[in-house]
């Protein structure tokens, strides 16, 4: 059988998983259900014409310093970072602010009491980044190429997040992590749940919280452009529901949830395989709003109307409430928000002295309601005025974020819940977590170590997993 692969999925772990198959001449077809390729990375204009929002992805620390897409050259098809003057802002009630800059230094200042501490937890973690990266963005089962430096990282990384925060003494310092690791959409209280916050809050001090010039999109057409280049295809409006809805091919690569790829697979699939597909958990859902508003937010403090990202969640007394909630089933008056200005950096995306705002809130997995009101409010909380200067909004539900990326069960688009048990074993305990048990079937999702964010090292590790399947296969081992 010739090399030849089929990709199930644009999004950007099934791009990033055909690029890395056809650079190794392995002929390649994405078949992607929608209209559109991209998955959590398309814009379009959502509101008033001439205004662009991110669809889902919107700023991407962990994009532009991805061990994976930092070797494709994306620059050459139109890939341009971006960066605002302030990485991300979380105000106070009563005017405090906490402010993290790309400069650890001038983070770390602006702290006060609380820079020595700022500089002892995040100065090792942002000097080896990268090395630190490199190994944690792998399956868990691997030897560590600087153990030194990840083993550190993984001994603050258990802890969790609300312990961790008394490092610091200031609401700012504390607030300002706790933001951070509410990323994860995990109880604060939880071991493990520092993990994503220290990585995050390194990854902004490495490289920053950029944006991609022209919307997130533009990280789906480079990656289809390399693919193309490379000689591979793209077929839109192709749903997949059955191994046997496809045509012959050495290798399947399904960027799909745990259970769609058991749904896909059938009885082909071993048992053993198929219960830890079935098993796997979603996290909490997005309430996602899109908001376009004339002259901008008129934040009370001048640093979130400087800031790419501003979080809206209080104290981390606040945050800790909101998200322990939230994972327990219950809508917070008072949810976590996150705002994301990418116009300040990309100014493309306004029209005039229009702008688009990104928005979205935590709510309980399968949640029903309306969280409009709910993050109108958290933002007139720090903006008093914003509903007067709103021209257009689009809010979207959790069952609706679903409809949009069939990954996003319950409206989770992190593809799965953050325990401590799926972080370690994704999608299931296995020695490679990307073989689904059916020979040249893998699976590609953001339910594949590392997890979820725009880095594509979900596709890579499937690829390089796929590829070994390959070889083995040539020589009769496989």
């Amino acid at each position: 059988m010739a090399d030849d692969a089929i990709v199930v999925g644009s999004g950007p772990n099934g791009l990033a998983a055909a690029v890395a198959l056809a650079q190794e001449g392995v002929s390649v077809t994405v078949l992607e259900g929608a209209d559109t390729i991209g998955g959590g990375t398309r814009s379009s204009e959502l509101t008033v014409p001439g205004v662009l929002h991110d669809h889902c992805a919107a700023i991407h620390p962990m994009a532009v310093g991805s061990p994976f897409l930092r070797t494709l050259g994306l620059e050459r098809h139109g890939l341009e970072w971006l960066w605002a003057e302030i990485e991300l802002a979380h105000p106070l009630d009563g005017g405090g602010v906490a402010v993290l800059h790309r400069s650890l230094e001038r983070t770390a200042a602006g702290l006060g009491p609380d820079a020595a501490a700022w500089r002892r937890v995040f100065g090792p973690l942002t000097q080896r980044f990268d090395e630190i990266a490199d190994d944690l963005m792998r399956p868990l089962l691997h030897r560590p190429a600087h153990p030194w430096a990840t083993a550190r990282f993984g001994a603050l990384a258990a802890l969790p997040a609300a312990l961790l925060a008394r490092s610091w003494a200031t609401p700012e310092a504390r607030a300002l992590f706790a933001g951070v690791a509410a990323h994860a959409l995990r109880p604060l209280h939880t071991l493990g749940s520092a993990a994503l916050g220290l990585m995050l809050v390194a990854a902004g001090h490495r490289r920053g919280w950029p944006v991609a010039r022209g919307g997130s999109r533009a990280i789906t057409d480079a990656l289809a452009a390399r693919l193309l280049e490379l000689g591979g295809t793209i077929e839109t409006g192709t749903w997949v529901g059955s191994l046997a809805e496809l045509p012959p091919s050495a290798l399947v690569l399904l960027d799909v949830a745990p259970r769609a790829a058991a749904a896909i697979c059938g009885d082909r699939m071993p048992p053993g395989v198929r219960r830890g597909y079935t098993r796997w958990r979603h996290g909490p859902g997005a309430f996602k709003v899109d908001l376009a508003v004339r002259d901008g937010i008129p934040w009370l403090n001048d640093a979130c109307r400087r800031a790419a990202t501003v979080h809206l969640g209080g104290t981390v007394e606040e945050v800790s409430r909101s998200e322990r909630l939230t994972a327990a089933g219950r809508m917070p008056d008072r949810p976590f928000v996150l705002v994301a200005q990418q116009y300040l950096a990309d100014p493309s995306r306004s029209a005039g002295d229009i702008h688009p705002v990104w928005a979205y809130a935590h709510v309980p997995n399968g949640w029903q309601g309306d969280a409009t009101e709910a993050v109108l409010d958290q933002i007139e909380r720090f903006a008093p005025g914003t509903r007067r200067r709103i021209v257009g909004r689009v809010s979207r539900r959790v069952d609706e974020m679903a409809a949009y990326n069939p990954n996003y069960v319950g409206g989770d688009i992190l593809t799965g819940a953050n325990t401590a048990w799926q972080l370690a074993f994704r999608p299931r305990p296995a020695l490679d977590p990307y073989r689904t048990g059916v020979p040249g079937v893998f699976l590609c999702s953001a339910a594949t170590p590392p997890g979820a964010g725009v880095h594509g090292m979900c596709g890579a590790g499937a690829a390089r997993s796929a590829l070994q399947h390959l070889r083995s296969a040539r020589t009769g081992r496989g």
